[in-house]
């Protein structure tokens, strides 16, 4: 290009050079006839249409005597060993072991309803209480007649430990008491399912029963509680990695809805197969400080089913195909610092993932292979290098 310009500038001299006796542009445009004018236009249109000639000329046999204008440009990759994982993907659900609906153990009427929506209860806390019916004065006196059943024990015992009174008299009062004390321990029992407690510490998801209304149980649930503490995902994974899967594998789950990804082990895995889906079940236990996972939120588990330690990953967009479904690269030979010579070589071809290929022959660490313009490139053809990349 240098060559050309300067030939378009001493071009430029001559004709200049040789129009010094004739008048300028401006001065005909001034002073100049119009035939003048027309002659002078045909003039620079002639020297035009020169200029054009000779360039194109120059240009054709500067593509003749320069090599390097047929070099196709390409990106080239410098391989290294690396570690791959590949990871089967399988659908999953949170759960928790403590999600739960209380029901009422008693009959009758709601009467005190203690918490709401959204609040933290400890385990034990009273949630709720219903009318007992009157059942707590038949406590009442239940407890007194025990009390007066045990002093007579108590005292017709010291009475036998004396030698003085009878047997059967010992014995009746010793059941007297034993039975007035059961009877009593059972109507406590039955009062205290009146009073609803929180089975484990938590949150109030949603109070489902109103105050005052009648309840019965196992029929009118009286509200939900949660504790998205201890927070797992259960999955179900084909019979097909039974071999591959256990527990402490590494697993990725991943919640496309709230855009979180998480990093754990299999803690446990099932010992049943199902026969309608030939899978098993597995749980992966899950940090949750945040409480952002709820139960029944879909999960995305990704399963470490393969690891190589050096392993060679090149782009999936770099190997094509041949008629007979070989894998084919282009390598690249560098002849200076930015040509070379593109070879194309056939490998064989492993797992991939996340867009990244593993060859397990072929290639080997610090080989360079060509990235962008691979496509169309033909075995042995000279190329110029853009940029390297290490992979």
């Amino acid at each position: 290009m240098k060559h050309i310009l300067s030939i378009i500038a001493v071009t430029l001299v001559l004709f200049s050079c040789g129009s010094d006796k004739e008048q300028s542009v401006e001065t005909l445009i001034k002073n100049g006839s119009l035939q003048e004018l027309r002659t002078k236009k045909q003039q620079l249109s002639q020297q035009q249409s020169e200029l054009k000639r000779q360039i194109s000329l120059l240009e054709t046999k500067i593509n003749t005597l320069d090599d390097t204008k047929h070099a196709a440009i390409v990106t080239t990759i410098t391989l290294k060993d690396t570690i791959f994982k590949h990871y089967a993907e399988i659908q999953g659900d949170v759960e928790t072991n403590q999600n739960i609906v209380i029901y009422p153990q008693f009959s009758g009427i709601l009467t005190q309803v203690y918490v709401k929506e959204g609040q933290r209860v400890s385990k034990g806390q009273v949630l709720a209480k219903i009318d007992d019916g009157g059942l707590a004065s038949q406590v009442a006196q239940v407890k007194a007649q025990t009390a007066l059943a045990k002093t007579t024990f108590e005292r017709q015992e010291r009475l036998w430990e004396q030698k003085i009174g009878s047997e059967i008299q010992y014995l009746q009062a010793k059941t007297n008491y034993e039975a007035s004390k059961n009877a009593s321990d059972q109507l406590q029992s039955q009062l205290a399912k009146t009073t609803v407690r929180a089975p484990f510490s938590g949150t109030i998801d949603q109070v489902i029963t109103d105050q005052g209304s009648a309840v019965n149980p196992g029929q009118n649930p009286l509200m939900r509680i949660v504790n998205l503490d201890d927070m797992y995902v259960k999955a179900d994974v084909p019979e097909t990695y039974l071999g591959k899967i256990k527990e402490g594998t590494e697993v990725l789950v991943t919640f496309p809805s709230i855009n979180k990804t998480y990093q754990g082990k299999i803690r446990q895995v099932s010992n049943f197969i199902n026969p309608d889906n030939r899978s098993f079940s597995i749980q992966v236990a899950l940090p949750n400080k945040d409480a952002v996972l709820k139960p029944n939120l879909i999960a995305t588990v990704k399963l470490n089913d393969y690891t190589a330690e050096k392993s060679i990953l090149v782009p999936n967009n770099v190997i094509q195909k041949n008629g007979n479904n070989e894998s084919l690269v282009f390598v690249y030979e560098p002849k200076s610092d930015s040509e070379g010579i593109a070879k194309r070589i056939t490998v064989k071809t492993g797992k991939e993932q996340n867009g990244m290929v593993e060859v397990l022959e072929g290639l080997k660490a610090n080989d360079i292979i060509i990235n962008e313009g691979a496509r169309t490139l033909r075995n042995e053809q000279e190329v110029s290098t853009k940029n390297t990349t290490n992979e």
